[in-house]
């Protein structure tokens, strides 16, 4: 009895390792959807925060970050209009601060938080323009605070 329960225990466990690691195998995937993009935006968005520092209005950052986007050769949209509609119709007209790689909503910050709305904002513009990735850039801070934002919906 007691190496029968032994046998289906590890089979329990090997079912739940699998189980675990398909499920593991499936978050870092989306994980590392287009982690090289990413981190070719967020070093950009380093060398601008390192040389310039916080301080300054977000159209500043603005500027120093589509000189960094163009020197690194990547491919942006700056205060991007798009337009918002509501039942299929159009209700109104938004700019993104910068759409990378056509990929990537990016939110410029100089702000002293960044709360929950910025990120409902941020999901609000990827959904406009059927997208999933944004990040939020706030370079009031000593070190540039960078915030992940995904949309499921």
């Amino acid at each position: 009895v007691g190496n029968r329960r032994r046998a289906l225990n590890k089979n329990i466990l090997t079912f739940f390792n699998k189980k675990t690691s398909k499920e593991n195998r499936k978050a870092r995937k989306m994980e590392l959807e287009f982690e090289k993009l990413t981190e070719n935006i967020i070093a950009a968005s380093i060398e601008v925060h390192k040389t310039l520092g916080p301080g300054f209005l977000e159209s500043v950052y603005e500027n120093a970050l589509s000189l960094e986007f163009e020197t690194r050769d990547i491919p942006y949209k700056r205060q991007w209009e798009i337009s918002i509609f509501y039942n299929g119709k159009e209700v109104g007209k938004h700019r993104l601060d910068m759409f990378v790689f056509n990929k990537f909503v990016v939110e410029l910050k100089a702000i002293k938080e960044v709360t929950n709305e910025h990120f409902a904002i941020v999901r609000s513009y990827l959904k406009a323009v059927r997208q999933r990735h944004g990040l939020i850039l706030n370079f009031a801070k000593p070190i540039l605070e960078i915030k992940r934002v995904i949309f499921t919906g």
